[in-house]
C-alpha cells in the first residue's frame, strides 16, 4: 500500500492545489490562503495530519487502476471528491460550534462564521469545476454521467446532515432512523469514491453498481465502528475522548441500543436530559457501563461486523485486479479492523 500511496497522493496534492489556484489571484488571496489553510496546506500545524488521511480520493485512484484504467485521468475527479468531504467538514464545524479541526483552530474561529460560510461554498463550487476538466480524457457522457453521480451524492450529504442535527433535539429516534441518517453523512461520499472509481476504470454497469455497493458498507461499517470508539475506545489510539459522545447526547447506534432496550440507562439518560440538558463527566463511565450490561455494545459490534463482512463480500464480488486491487483489500481491513 506504501508504493501506490507515496505515487497516488502527491498527484492529488497537486491536483487539489491546481483547483484551487483559481482563487489564487490578488483580490482574492485572504479567499484563497482560508482555503488552503481548511486544507492543511498553510499555517501553523500545516502538513499530512492537518490535511486528513484523504481516504475517499485515494479509494477512488484504486478502483481506477483496479479496472485497468488510467489513474492519472482520473485526478480531477478524485480532488472533487477530497474538495467536496472538505466543503462538509468546513460546515459541520460552524453547525456543531467546533473550535478545532485536526489539531487546530478551525476556519470559523479564525475569520469568523460569515466568511467561513463562504470559503465551504467556494470549495463546493472548485469541486464541481475539476469534474468538469474530466472532459479533457474521457467522453462527454462518461463525465456528465460522472457530474451527475457526485451532485446526487451531495444532496445525500446534505439530508444526512439535516438530520444528524435534528435528532439532537428529537426524543423519538430509532434505530432504523438512525441508519437512514449515516447512509447519506457517512456512507454516501464513500459510495460514489468507489463507484466514480470503476466508472472511470471502465467497468460496466453491473460492477460498477458492485463497487457501489462496497463503498456503502464501507461507510456503514467505519460509521458503527466510530460509535463503538467512541464510549469503549482506546484513547491513545484513536486520539479521541470516549466521554465526548456521551456528553454530548450524540444519538450514536449504541446509545439507542440503550434507549430501546428501556433499562437503567434509558431511565438515566432520559432523567439527565430533562434535568439538566445534558450528563456530567463523572456519570459517562457509569453509563458506559451499563451500556454494556444491557448488551448495548454487543449488539453493536455485531452490527460493525456484519456490515464489514458486507462491505469484503462486495469488495471480493468485483473482484479487483493488479497491485491496486490487493490495495484495496488491505486498506479496507485496515479501516474496519480498528480495536475498540
Amino acid at each position: 500500500m506504501k508504493n501506490l500511496s507515496e505515487t497516488f497522493l502527491p498527484a492529488l496534492k497537486n491536483e487539489l492545489k491546481k483547483q484551487v489556484a483559481r482563487l489564487n489571484e490578488a483580490h482574492t488571496a485572504e479567499y484563497h490562503e482560508m482555503i488552503s489553510y481548511h486544507m492543511g496546506w498553510v499555517g501553523e500545524g500545516a502538513g499530512a495530519k492537518a490535511s486528513g488521511k484523504q481516504i475517499r480520493p485515494f479509494l477512488l485512484l484504486l478502483a481506477v487502476s483496479a479496472n485497468g484504467g488510467e489513474w492519472q485521468n482520473a485526478l480531477p475527479a478524485a480532488a472533487a471528491i477530497e474538495l467536496i468531504h472538505n466543503f462538509s467538514l468546513l460546515h459541520d464545524d460552524i453547525q456543531d460550534n467546533a473550535e478545532t479541526r485536526r489539531g487546530r483552530p478551525t476556519v470559523w474561529k479564525k475569520w469568523g462564521v460569515a466568511q467561513a460560510i463562504n470559503a465551504g461554498d467556494g470549495i463546493f463550487i472548485l469541486a464541481n469545476l475539476a469534474m468538469g476538466n474530466l472532459e479533457e480524457k474521457y467522453p462527454a457522457k462518461i463525465v456528465l454521467d460522472a457530474e451527475r453521480t457526485l451532485q446526487e451524492t451531495c444532496l445525500s450529504l446534505t439530508r444526512g446532515q439535516h438530520l444528524d442535527i435534528a435528532y439532537e433535539t428529537r426524543a423519538d429516534i430509532e434505530i432504523g432512523d438512525y441508519w437512514q441518517m449515516v447512509a447519506g453523512k457517512t456512507a454516501a461520499l464513500l459510495s460514489t469514491a468507489t463507484e466514480l472509481g470503476a466508472l472511470l476504470g471502465g467497468a460496466n454497469e453491473k460492477l460498477r453498481f458492485t463497487y457501489r455497493e462496497f463503498g456503502h458498507y464501507l461507510g456503514l461499517a467505519f460509521q458503527v465502528q466510530d460509535d463503538l470508539l467512541g464510549i469503549w475506545g482506546n484513547e491513545a489510539e484513536t486520539g479521541k475522548s470516549v466521554s465526548s459522545d456521551l456528553l454530548e447526547g450524540k444519538k450514536s447506534l449504541p446509545v439507542l441500543y440503550g434507549l430501546e432496550k428501556g433499562g437503567e440507562f434509558a431511565k438515566r439518560w432520559q432523567e439527565g436530559a430533562t434535568a439538566k440538558g445534558t450528563l456530567t463527566e463523572d456519570e459517562i463511565p457509569e453509563m458506559a457501563r451499563l451500556l454494556e450490561v444491557e448488551g448495548a455494545r454487543l449488539e453493536t459490534q455485531r452490527q460493525a461486523d456484519q456490515m464489514t463482512e458486507l462491505a469484503l463480500h462486495a469488495l471480493r464480488t468485483a473482484n479487483p485486479q493488479g497491485e491496486a486491487g490487493d490495495v484495496l483489500f488491505e486498506l479496507t481491513e485496515r479501516l474496519l479492523g480498528r480495536a475498540a
